[in-house]
């Protein structure tokens, strides 16, 4: 039986799956996986013999085998940075990216004026007190 931690853990994990890749993440990657990576970032969604011909076509001092493309391939799948469809010959590969995250800096100012506003409200609603009366 799993604890409610290990439930949100676990979700926590395939989440962090599932949103994919930053642009910044790529400086990390080994070179033949980075130069993989940038040419399906400019093509978003690719044919595996897309991808083959593209390697082909790569100066031989830059073109890696056939082997290293597979496994290059099949690295970059495993780690989530692109999304395998497909089987056989009909295998597309998609780049993983990640959602954009929201402005930190908007929460804080929105709530500094909510705040504002709120004390503007109330200092309006209740009737200042005179001196003189009891």
């Amino acid at each position: 039986m799993s604890g409610i931690f290990d439930r949100l853990q676990k979700r926590l994990e395939l989440e962090s799956q599932e949103e994919g890749i930053s642009p910044l993440d790529l400086a990390a990657l080994p070179p033949l996986l980075r130069k993989i990576m940038r040419y399906m970032l400019r093509e978003y969604e690719l044919l595996y013999t897309e991808i083959c011909e593209w390697a082909d076509d790569l100066p031989e001092a830059e073109r890696p085998s056939r082997a290293d493309l597979d496994a290059g391939l099949d690295a970059l799948s495993r780690q989530f940075w692109l999304i395998k469809r497909g089987e056989g010959a009909r295998v597309r590969y998609q780049a993983n990216l990640r959602r954009k995250a929201g402005s930190k800096l908007a929460q804080g100012v929105w709530s500094a004026l909510d705040n504002k506003i709120a004390a503007q409200i109330a200092s309006k609603a209740s009737p200042p007190s005179q001196a003189g009366e009891e």
